[in-house]
């Protein structure tokens, strides 16, 4: 079968994290370089097809596809680390730490950043002619963007920041669910159609991603957005990233990880397994060659 039922998919995930909390300093850098990148370019994409269309869902339905691209080839986000990383040392795997998870957090992070500003740079070119003209229709819209999701927080204070908060939680919620959606499916189809659907709910919803907003709030500042760096750190990248963290441990990594990843849930899960797998509406030759 294409689909990974959950009790086989967790430990899936556990060996990813591990993976790549040990993986080497240079393939983490350039794996989240690469993913950052990726998903900027995407973010751009979108923001072009909604403006020069005028529908919104337009754009969030195209979103997806920097996402999709960037896991089948490897590439790594913060966001998913959030999650994957976790589990890992949740489960005692060899070699995992804490300082490991942390460590490798801080260097996806930096990955991530180094990407996405690059894409950044690169499109306040384009949208500008180098810099020889004033921002385009597209260049515009991001540095309002900019605007809406920092300032526009901050004009609620206290009730702003918890809206921040949040839209980060419900954001790495869905993303995060992508990432495993990579793991759900051993066909490249189902992997496409299980990151599709979560990622597209949390970009026309606008909640707030980190990676996504090391594109947006750089190239607003570049295209001439009314906000400052401290704006964008203190009103949304830090309290974003906080959510994000939240949101992918406490409603994605934990819940499945409590419920099939321990020890006792998978020797709880063994047996209905077995059944299912024997179930009279199974066919014979298929038992048996799984006997």
């Amino acid at each position: 079968m294409s689909y990974v039922k959950p009790a086989d998919l967790v430990p899936t995930i556990i060996d990813a994290g591990a993976s790549k909390v040990l993986l080497s300093a240079r393939d983490t850098l350039v794996r989240s370089t690469m993913g950052g990148a990726i998903l900027a370019i995407a973010a751009a994409f979108a923001v072009t097809v909604t403006v020069t269309t005028g529908h919104a869902i337009l754009g969030a339905v195209l979103f997806p596809v920097g996402f999709i691209l960037l896991y089948l080839l490897g590439y790594d986000l913060l966001t998913g680390m959030f999650v994957l990383g976790p589990l890992a040392w949740f489960d005692k795997r060899p070699g995992i730490t804490v300082r490991g998870v942390l460590r490798n957090w801080g260097l996806v992070f930096v990955g991530n950043f180094l990407g996405a500003f690059a894409v950044a740079v690169m499109m306040a070119i384009v949208v500008t002619y180098g810099f020889d003209t004033p921002p385009n229709e597209v260049g515009q819209a991001i540095g309002h963007i900019g605007e809406g999701r920092t300032v526009g927080y901050a004009e609620h204070g206290a009730a702003g920041m918890l809206t921040l908060f949040v839209r980060g939680m419900l954001c790495n919620w869905m993303v995060s669910m992508g990432v495993i959606g990579a793991m759900v499916a051993k066909d490249v189809p189902g992997k496409a159609i299980a990151m599709w659907m979560p990622v597209m709910l949390f970009f026309f919803m606008a909640f707030e991603h980190s990676i996504v907003n090391m594109f947006l709030f750089p190239s607003g500042l570049l295209l001439g957005g009314d906000f400052t760096i401290m704006d964008y750190l203190i009103w949304n990248e830090i309290p974003t990233v906080l959510g994000n963290l939240v949101g992918g441990l406490l409603l994605t990594g934990l819940p499945l990880y409590l419920t099939h990843g321990r020890p006792s849930a998978r020797r709880t899960s063994a047996p209905e397994h077995q059944e299912s797998d024997a179930s009279p509406t199974a066919e014979p030759a298929l038992v048996g060659e799984r006997a």
